[in-house]
Formats: C-alpha cells, structure tokens, sequence
C-alpha cells in the first residue's frame, strides 16, 4: 500500500517492481490524475508549452502492463498501524507492507487572501487551469512570495505580457534557497524583463470588491492595484494522516537512513519525509529525493537494505536562465564566485570544504560537482582559489 500518487509514490512501486516484487501494489492518489509531474506545472504547463498529457510520469496503459493498481480520486482517511488496514472511501483495505508519499500542501493563505477570487496557488493541475482564464496579456498579477515557484510563475506571467509585481516579505529573494549573490543575479535578470520586485514587503492590508481581489496595500503605505494575485510563500508536510496513525512526526514523518518509521511496517518517502543527513534530521523538497528516497524504501522493504546518503540536487527555470544546484548550503560560512565560459557559479564552504554550488546556465560544472560529491572529492578553498580551477579537470584527475 502506497498512500500518495506523486513522484515519490510512483518510485516505491516502480522499485518494487524492479526489485522483483510480484504480489499486489495499490498505490492510492486524492487528484484525479495519473502519477504527475510538479515542478512544470509553474513553467511549462502555466505557459501553453505542455498539455497535461506529457505532464504524467507514465501513460494509463503501463500501470496496466505492470500490475499496479492505481486509485485516484479517493482520498486515505485513516490508517490504523496495528491492524494493519486503512479507510479509502468508506471501504477498509489491508496491507503488508505501508509507504507514506503524501508529499507537502501550501502553507495558509496570508491574511485577507482567503476565499477572494482572482487568488490563486499553483500546486496541482486544477490549480494551473483556475488560473489560466485570468492568465491574460495586459492583466495586474500580484506574485507573493520571491522562492522558486513565485519567481518561476513571475518570469512566464512577464513574457506572457502581463504586468507583474513580486512581493517578498524577506530582506532578499531567494533568501531561504540561496546566496545573495545569487539572488542579485535573478533580481536584476527579472527587473530587465519588467517584473518590479518589493522585498521587506510587509503587507498591511488586501482590498477587495464582491469577493474579487482588487489589490493590496504595504505597511510602508503604497498601494497596489491588481486584477489577480498568485501566493507561494512556501509549503508544509502533509503528516495529519500520520500522527493519527502514532507515527513520530516532526516537521516530517521521522524516519531512519532506510526510510523505515517510528512502526513497524512503515516507512515513508518524499518530501513528506524527515530523514537523517550530515548529523541532522533533514527534509528535502526535490525530485532527487523524491526518486531516491523512494527507491531505498522499496529495496528494504525487499529486504535489501541500504543506507540513504544522498547527494541533493534542485534546478529552477526562469525565461533563458537555468539555476542548478548540487549540495545543501545549510550552515555555509563563506561563498566563492568562479568565473565559467558563459556565466559563474557560486561555491558555498564550511570549514574551507564546499558543500554545495549554485550554477547559473553552466551545466558543464554542475554535472562535474554532482559527481565530484558523489565520489566524496573534497573541493577546498585552496582548489577554488586558483586561477585555473576547473571542476571538470578535478574530476577526471
């Protein structure tokens, strides 16, 4: 039993499988789509570029021919750990063996937003189709939130022709992701498209007529007028379901280095997942982990355990400009910029050893990092300081 059809959710059964699994899978989903992809639905599918048909991860006919049962639609309501059961629908199913994959859901609407039409979020399909109707040349877009997804949604809304301010309440966007180096990048690649950017944006109050959004005003006192709004001040992880089952929950379905949870019987994958990692008790929110995570959960639920040691890796389009980054900058105490042919990247050390590397539209270092990580290559001050530092000659010396 798989609760959560997403990215993680889809790993687990495709693991077992792999691994040679050949009883029952039911991998249950709340959406009433296939197993789908999340990160372009704020790029690709907002902009017309993809249909929902290239958004799945896998077409109807291979859940088939791989004997997964896939419910949508249907929302667990209860696990019960003991008995071994859960609630879908009314009806109650047992299982074997349980994986958590419930993944995150936005973090509440900030005051006066609630229930105002034109205010949109972007985390499922249904979402994307709210809001394309309004998606319009000319219309006043209000994006809250300068992360990834405010930022993403930002730059398709600016070459869609719509007007567009980002809101963040931060002293910097991407504060919470990245360097401020960083940040200085995408701050002025946005201003040159159009987009104006308020950060320490502190928002006093939302005016509305009818129910309708109309706009907003800062605590500074400017007023802003708006025909829509767009709010991605971040997500939480879905983990009612289970702290009512008795699992261990904090800020994530806690687990160890093989995904296993606080019952027996249990484990858990994704972004819902709060596993250990560098001494610490981690979450991520990415596709690798979700992939990866995943595929540890389905070998020692096979009984070929393994360790999670994970290399993490994240990646935002914004118009032309990809940011890849390999590592978690988490407790950096210095960052270095290297110059690359077209662009640079931005070293992040503790202790005069690199932890991780933001790379802007330089693929060339951010798969030669990825790699150098991997194999635990040490990347000191001393290497970057050199003038004919190159990740890619490190590696294959």
């Amino acid at each position: 039993m798989i609760i959560g059809a997403g990215q993680a959710g889809e790993s687990v059964a495709m693991g077992l499988r792999a691994g040679g699994y050949g009883g029952d899978i039911l991998l249950v989903g709340e959406e009433p789509y296939l197993p789908y992809q999340r990160p372009p639905l704020s790029k690709k599918y907002l902009s017309g570029e993809w249909d929902r048909e290239r958004l799945l991860l896998r077409p109807d006919d291979f859940w088939r021919r791989m004997e997964i049962e896939v419910v949508t639609g249907k929302a667990v309501t209860a696990v019960d750990a003991e008995r071994r059961t859960v609630a879908i629908d009314g009806s109650t199913v047992g299982w074997s063996k349980l994986a958590f994959a419930t993944g995150t859901e936005p973090r509440p609407m900030p005051d006066g937003f609630a229930r105002l039409r034109a205010v949109y979020r972007l985390r499922t399909i249904d979402d994307v189709d709210r809001l394309r109707p309004d998606f319009q040349p000319g219309k006043r877009l209000l994006v809250i939130g300068g992360g990834y997804i405010g930022l993403e949604t930002a730059a398709v809304a600016a070459m869609a022709g719509l007007d567009v301010t980002v809101i963040e309440r931060a002293s910097r966007i991407l504060e919470r992701v990245a360097c401020s180096r960083t940040s200085d990048h995408f701050r002025a690649l946005h201003q040159s498209k159009g987009v104006r950017l308020i950060e320490n944006g502190a928002i006093a109050s939302v005016s509305s007529q009818d129910g309708q959004l109309t706009g907003l005003t800062l605590a500074d006192g400017e007023s802003l007028a708006a025909d829509l709004a767009v709010v991605g001040v971040g997500v939480l992880p879905r983990i009612d379901l289970a702290e009512r089952a008795g699992l261990h929950c904090d800020n994530g379905i806690v687990v160890d280095l093989h995904g296993r949870a606080s019952k027996e019987g249990i484990w858990a994958a994704g972004d819902c997942a709060n596993f250990p990692f560098g001494g610490l008790q981690t979450r991520l929110e990415s596709v690798q982990n979700a992939v990866d995570l995943a595929e540890i959960v389905a070998d020692d639920m096979l009984g070929k355990t393994r360790d999670y040691k994970p290399v993490p890796w994240f990646w935002s389009d914004q118009y032309d400009t990809k940011l890849q980054i390999v590592g978690l900058n988490r407790s950096y105490d210095s960052v270095v910029a290297k110059r690359a042919e077209r662009t640079f990247a931005h070293w992040y050390l503790r202790d005069g050893v690199a932890v991780a590397v933001d790379t802007i539209n330089d693929g060339r270092t951010y798969m030669a990092a990825r790699k150098l990580f991997e194999k635990g290559v040490k990347i000191t001050a001393e290497d970057l300081a050199r003038p004919d530092f190159d990740p890619v000659t490190l590696l294959r010396g």
